[in-house]
């Protein structure tokens, strides 16, 4: 089992940029996907941004592509997300999860550890 502690969340005006953290303790393997998901009010839960561990490849949704970034410290064992021109429809609860999968997913029935959450709210 891995811990997952999401920090970064708050308010933030449309176009403006906001960076989440990750921080991850237990034990974690080279092979794991790391991913972000969001919830929106009467929403479900979503896909957004994905990284591996080792290799550092990433996959993201469409709706994220050019404007956010997933990033990794192995050293600190921390995952990042950069989102930059934010828009009002990004407003959600945002998510940190971990996949044992070897294949990128976007299915949260394939993610067996989380965070608590932290607000992102986009002011237009």
């Amino acid at each position: 089992q891995v811990q997952l502690v999401e920090s970064g969340g708050g308010l933030v005006q449309a176009g403006g940029s906001l960076r989440l953290s990750c921080a991850a303790s237990g034990r974690t393997f080279s092979s794991d996907a790391m991913a972000w998901f969001r919830q929106g009010p009467g929403k479900e839960r979503e896909f957004v941004a994905a990284i591996r561990w080792g290799n550092g490849i990433t996959y993201y949704a469409d709706s994220v592509k050019g404007r956010f970034t997933i990033s990794r410290d192995n050293g600190k064992n921390t995952v990042y997300l950069q989102m930059n021109s934010l828009k009002s429809e990004d407003t959600a609860v945002y998510y940190c999860a971990r996949s044992r999968l070897p294949v990128f997913t976007t299915s949260p029935k394939e993610y067996d550890s989380w965070g608590q959450g932290t607000q992102v709210t986009v002011s237009s």
